[in-house]
């Protein structure tokens, strides 16, 4: 059976932005590729390479895996595990090191970025990309689904599978990447110039999936547009109503065209108070979901099942790659 892998960091609520770019898209997935076996998994490890609170980190691991259940992953279908739980990503993490470049490394966007907020970088900071690919290789993922920004730390995990490849005899699949054509970049309500982030320090900029509906409300009326007033899909030059268009979008399955003949007409307050309703009933049922299972038994029952499936699988890889790498005793 081929492989879907992807994860994501506890290191905030989760908002609409990742909500209708990445999980949406997972749960569309599992229907649209039944003949493939998903991996799932809740990123600690990389939430550390910046230090986070012990407390504050264990509160948003639970909350995390109790949303993607909640937003339609079927553990049945998916394994769901916690990343730290399965040693083998560490362990390849490093073999991965050991075959990259630290120029490789240091070209990467991201790195470039978090560096800058940074009195002081950590190595686990500068090596991120390689614990990434790690994630991916180690399950061989034919495809992972990533956002537009992510794009190019997948690039370097298919860079250091082929190099390896090369010099061990092929040992990981090379994977593709997965991009929504629709909804892969929700940006600011506040500066629609930007992705919406869960790490922006100004909460109007987004909507998280928690939010009370009031508050989901009062987001999307004050949510900036322009002064043109009407409803016409246009990103380069009308960046504001493009986005809650886009929102409106993915959760509906209407088109832009379908939006704009629908308001044609109507000004940004109908537009809003419409967008506002169709977000509150796309958001209801999954809070529902998530406090029926934040602290239940079959939360723990789910990330078990994922962890123990998640390991078979990925110590099987890693003793091929000691193997190949000759590490260790030779094997009989």
């Amino acid at each position: 059976m081929k492989h879907i892998v992807s994860g994501i960091q506890p290191t905030g609520s989760l908002n609409i932005g990742t909500y209708l770019g990445s999980i949406k898209n997972f749960v569309k997935l599992q229907d649209q590729m039944p003949e493939h076996e998903f991996f799932i998994f809740i990123a600690d490890l990389h939430a550390i390479t910046i230090p986070k609170e012990k407390q504050f980190l264990r509160k948003k691991i639970k909350e995390l895996a109790a949303l993607y259940i909640a937003c339609g992953l079927d553990p049945n279908r998916v394994n769901l595990f916690i990343q730290s739980e399965v040693p083998a990503h560490s362990q390849l993490a490093y073999l991965l090191q050991c075959n990259s470049y630290i120029g490789e490394l240091e070209r990467m966007t991201q790195y470039k970025d978090k560096s800058k907020k940074q009195e002081s970088v950590t190595v686990g900071l500068f090596s991120y990309p390689t614990l990434m690919a790690a994630d991916i290789l180690l399950y061989d993922a034919e495809y992972v689904p990533v956002g537009i920004d992510q794009k190019q730390h997948l690039e370097l995990t298919r860079d250091i599978a082929i190099r390896m490849n090369n010099r061990y005899n092929d040992i990981f699949t090379v994977p593709q990447p997965l991009i929504a054509e629709v909804g892969a970049k929700i940006q600011s309500l506040t500066d629609p110039d930007q992705k919406m982030s869960k790490s922006d320090d100004l909460i109007k900029s987004r909507i998280d999936l928690l939010d009370d509906e009031n508050i989901i409300r009062k987001r999307i009326r004050s949510a900036v547009t322009d002064s043109v007033g009407t409803i016409v899909y246009n990103k380069e030059q009308r960046a504001g109503i493009s986005n809650l268009m886009t929102i409106y979008s993915v959760i509906t399955g209407k088109s832009f065209t379908e939006l704009e003949e629908q308001y044609q007409g109507c000004g940004y307050k109908e537009f809003k108070d419409d967008l506002a309703e169709v977000v509150v009933g796309e958001l209801k049922p999954i809070q529902e979901r998530y406090y029926d299972l934040i602290n239940s038994k079959e939360l723990d029952d789910i990330l078990d099942k994922g962890r123990d499936r998640a390991i078979q699988v990925a110590m099987k890889k890693i003793t091929k790659i000691n193997d190949r790498i000759g590490l260790g005793r030779k094997r009989r």
